[in-house]
């Protein structure tokens, strides 16, 4: 009797952004329901895959360095498929099989559904052709938006999905839930559209089935995800398939965003999809999304948020500059004053609401009063944190090709550090706010003191010098914003975070690390009594201090219980 064929194991690193760590997500499902193992040693994996970026230059550079670590194990004679998936691979196509000869195989992010069978083709057959190895969208993305759209396989791979609380790093009970795909904006700087495609929403009824089912499985938290997650709108009966089931739709013109919609229009916009969400699924604690687009936020979003308390209390909202003339140059849509009229719409309706945005420095053109405006407007805003990039000329973009690249690289450098140290006066006045308040905390992880690197008394921030990506997760998985370093390892970014040496009350007990709703990191000093808090518990805490990147505090007497019990 034959002896079964060992599964194959996979070796899979993830850049960049929310995105990409949802298309891992389901990535590893789908692979793992075929037989495939998943290990964390790349040196050793039949099956090497690399979920791609492009948008930040830091991020593709290590892409292209893994590529060559892997071509020293095929050159060294090692059995070992290599496949690049995502932006990289739909904006380079088939030139990348010629630079790298040692890649394999390539899958856009728009047919991630036919990864298996690449895999499957390069494993099964010697000198596999190029029509078998490859997987791209191309040009079809955006000139046959409509027929693409109803012709969604990446829909049943969402709806496929599978989350096992059991498995490691899912202790967080979070979970992403994608409503759009692609990008309808050509922000100049911005490749995302032409790698990912038109915009294209799915349907409400499977992204509140998905949820539930992410609930039943242990999920306490959900975040849904979308380029311009408020530009959700669905009609209904417009795209059904032949049972009558409604399909993913392309996204209506901005138009669309102009006028209200009555209740009697069979849409469903990004704010009622909120409430249904929050009204059809009690048992989930919180509701969060990525990334919104200033222009276009209605009113009616907002009201939705201040009526439904399980949706959190923070919008994750990019500015890119504080110049009207950048914003033209970068084709943002919307003027400084816009922007700021928006915030103040979020003061007045959500007190309580925390914002973080995105900023670019250096793009073409910047004049140091274009800068100042910049500062200025970070300043204006209260901020709990920005990620903040120095600009890089991307390949594919509008501005590439439109202007020259003539910020010298010290000035960038300059202003991205100055513009820093201005977001840590601001980071640490907005978290400031909080002292001696109750805030509810998701708790993530657990560290007994004197554990490295993270264990001790209080968190306290050591350097001014970068921002903590707050979409992300604590210790091992918790990412620096368009980078894959470590927490752990911060340096690169110009980040220390330096935990205290514990007090002697607390030396032998423990510390809780969670977000508030609000995605404000919160270290907790418990004591030894303190048995039913743990990863997935939401506990309600008084903060005792704070600093520019933490909140940091105790219980107070009555922690709120966790729907779900945290055996994990």
């Amino acid at each position: 009797m034959p002896v079964p064929a060992k599964p194959p194991t996979v070796y899979l690193e993830t850049f960049g952004c929310q995105m990409n760590e949802l298309d891992s997500e389901l990535i590893r499902g789908h692979l793992r329901a075929l037989g495939y193992q998943f290990i964390e040693d790349y040196s050793t994996a039949d099956v090497v895959l690399y979920n791609t970026c492009s948008v930040r230059e830091q991020a593709e550079n290590k892409a292209y360095s893994r590529l060559g670590l892997i071509g020293k194990r095929k050159k060294a004679g090692e059995q070992v498929i290599l496949g690049v998936l995502g932006c990289m691979a739909e904006r380079d196509g088939a030139d990348m099989l010629r630079r790298f000869p040692q890649v394999d195989l390539l899958c856009g992010p728009g047919e991630l559904d036919r990864l298996p069978a690449l895999i499957d083709n390069v494993r099964r057959t010697e000198g596999a052709s190029r029509h078998e190895r490859i997987a791209l969208a191309g040009n079809k993305s955006r000139r046959s938006a409509t027929l693409a759209a109803a012709d969604d396989n990446l829909e049943l791979l969402d709806l496929s999905r599978a989350f096992d609380p059991s498995a490691p790093g899912s202790d967080r009970r979070s979970a992403y839930v994608r409503i759009t795909r692609g990008c309808n904006k050509f922000c100049t700087y911005c490749v995302v559209p032409n790698t990912r495609g038109a915009e294209v929403h799915r349907p409400p009824d499977s992204i509140v089935d998905e949820c539930k089912r992410l609930v039943d499985a242990g999920v306490l938290e959900i975040t849904l995800l979308g380029q311009t997650v408020n530009h959700y709108r669905y009609t209904h009966g417009l795209a059904v398939d032949a049972q009558g089931r409604e399909l993913p739709q392309v996204g209506p013109g901005l138009a669309a965003f102009r006028a209200e919609i009555s209740a009697r229009d069979n849409v469903t916009s990004f704010a009622r999809l909120l409430e249904r969400l929050h009204n059809e699924i009690p048992a989930l604690a919180r509701i969060r999304f990525v990334t919104s687009y200033p222009r276009d936020f209605g009113d009616d979003i907002l009201d939705v948020m201040a009526a439904c308390p399980r949706i959190c209390r923070y919008i994750h909202v990019p500015a890119q500059s504080g110049s009207n003339r950048i914003l033209k140059a970068m084709n943002r849509g919307y003027t400084r004053e816009e922007y700021l009229e928006f915030v103040g719409r979020i003061q007045d309706r959500l007190p309580d609401c925390t914002i973080a945005g995105d900023f670019i420095v250096g793009f073409p053109g910047e004049t140091d009063a274009d800068f100042e405006e910049t500062v200025s407007l970070v300043r204006a805003v209260p901020f709990k944190n920005n990620y903040i990039f120095k600009y890089s000329p991307r390949p594919g973009t509008v501005a590439i090709t439109r202007f020259e690249d003539d910020v010298p690289t010290e000035v960038k450098k300059l202003r991205n550090n100055r513009l820093l140290d201005v977001q840590a006066e601001v980071s640490a006045k907005a978290h400031a706010m909080w002292l001696g308040k109750h805030v509810e905390v998701l708790v993530e992880e657990l560290r007994d003191h004197g554990a490295a690197p993270g264990a001790g008394g209080d968190a306290v921030e050591d350097s001014s010098h970068g921002e903590i990506d707050g979409h992300s997760r604590p210790a091992k998985t918790r990412r620096i914003h368009g980078d894959s370093s470590d927490l752990a390892h911060p340096q690169s970014k110009g980040i220390e975070l330096r935990w205290n040496r514990p007090r002697a009350a607390t030396r032998h007990g423990r510390q809780a690390i969670g977000r508030s709703g609000g995605d404000l990191i919160v270290a907790i000093n418990l004591d030894d009594d303190d048995q039913h808090t743990g990863p997935g518990s939401l506990v309600t805490v008084k903060i005792a201090s704070t600093a520019a990147l933490v909140l940091n505090g105790r219980l107070a007497p009555s922690p709120v219980a966790s729907p779900v019990a945290s055996a994990s």
